[in-house]
């Protein structure tokens, strides 16, 4: 049985959390949910399994530590998580733009012998484009397009009228690295590519608002060696925060799934 640990319970955490504790995510147990303020989550309380103590969480050894709680999140925990003897997986892979933050976590992983893993959340074709990147990989381009709703809150706001706006409009042109600093909760596709496969600045994206659609639609392309590869998916947004999609909680599910399973593909 491997033991969970869940960092953040907003709405991707949630819906982790009830992937695993649903059997969803194979033979996995919910050990803890680090939050910052219990008070918030009086309701899930019963299960006894919330805590806002770091050191409560630990004690709890967890096999791996899930991260589905922000930027700053990773930040703070990655580091800890592996010094503690756990796996971390990543869902807000944009925070590895920081290269010394990406290099201290990585030198972390090697140190205590653990692993960082990355599930492929709201993207489609990592494991493609990674068996791609053994080489040559020439360009990789990712096109993202999300719906207005998705876009409240955001630096969108700075570019554009998002109350009046009428047709797909370009908010950002340029490296992965750059995207994922001024996107960070929009836009970690683009890290998780740029990971996979040429790296941050060498892969390049395109960020539209585009009121014509109501789903989350990633466009990734790419040419070298092995061919030509392009992927469209269509993610539909979490009415509860339509930064996110259903998708991601699914994927981590997955993941998790693929550490017990003896049938691992892709």
């Amino acid at each position: 049985m491997i033991r969970v640990g869940l960092i953040g319970y907003g709405t991707a955490g949630r819906d982790v959390a009830e992937a695993i504790l649903g059997g969803q995510a194979g033979n996995t147990r919910l050990a803890a949910v680090l939050v910052r303020d219990t008070g918030k989550y009086a309701d899930a309380l019963e299960s006894g399994l919330i805590t806002d103590s770091e050191e409560a969480f630990f004690a709890c050894r967890p096999d791996v530590v899930v991260e589905t709680a922000g930027h700053e999140a990773v930040i703070r925990y990655a580091e800890t998580s592996l010094s503690h003897g756990c796996d971390f997986m990543v869902v807000s892979v944009g925070a590895f733009c920081d290269q010394a933050l990406h290099d201290r976590v990585m030198t972390s992983a090697s140190r205590h012998g653990k692993r960082v893993l990355v599930p492929s959340a709201a993207i489609a074709g990592l494991d493609r484009i990674a068996a791609a990147a053994q080489g040559p990989l020439d360009s990789v381009t990712l096109t993202t397009r999300k719906p207005v709703k998705a876009w409240r809150g955001t630096f969108a706001e700075e570019v554009v009228d998002l109350d009046t706006v009428e047709k797909p409009t370009v908010i950002f042109e340029g490296n992965a690295r750059e995207s994922s600093r001024v996107f960070p909760e929009s836009v970690n596709v683009s890290a998780a590519l740029s990971l996979a496969g040429v790296g941050f600045e060498a892969t390049q994206v395109r960020v539209l608002v585009d009121p014509t659609i109501d789903k989350n639609i990633h466009e990734v392309s790419a040419k070298g060696l092995f061919g030509e590869v392009r992927i469209e998916v269509q993610n539909t947004p979490s009415p509860n925060n339509p930064k996110t999609g259903y998708i991601v909680a699914m994927s981590v599910a997955r993941a998790l799934k693929n550490l017990s399973s003896p049938l691992v593909i892709g």
